[in-house]
């Protein structure tokens, strides 16, 4: 299992966001998956997408790394961040801007208005 965790450990460290989801930002396989990548992609966020589907190891090891039971799980500069309705809540309130912000990490705050603008 220490296998599984150094491995996730390196993918959450390659970039500066990270999601683990099922299939990828081009072909999201579930629901919640496609709502945390649409709000990344509409959000021109440069993230890189782990898809767990793709290895049973990472799909279970990632739940145990973080202590969250379910996928996608979002990671931002190492940091685990939340899933799909908390991804949602801090999207809705403009945390989400605020923690890129702090982070140093490159968005279209136009396009996160426009999100809350359309869901107000």
């Amino acid at each position: 299992m220490s296998d599984v965790k150094s491995q996730i450990q390196e993918m959450v460290d390659a970039s500066d966001v990270v999601l683990f989801m099922k299939g990828t930002k081009e072909m999201p396989q579930c629901g919640f998956s496609s709502r945390v990548a649409g709000v990344l992609n509409y959000m021109g966020v440069d993230f890189s997408d782990i898809n767990v589907l793709a290895d049973n190891d990472v799909r279970q090891g990632i739940k145990d790394f973080s202590d969250w039971p379910t996928i996608p799980q979002l990671y931002v500069k190492g940091e685990f961040v939340g899933g799909c309705d908390i991804i949602t809540e801090m999207t809705l309130s403009g945390e989400l801007d605020q923690l890129f912000e702090q982070k140093g990490v490159a968005y279209d705050k136009e396009a996160a208005d426009k999100i809350r603008e359309a869901n107000a």
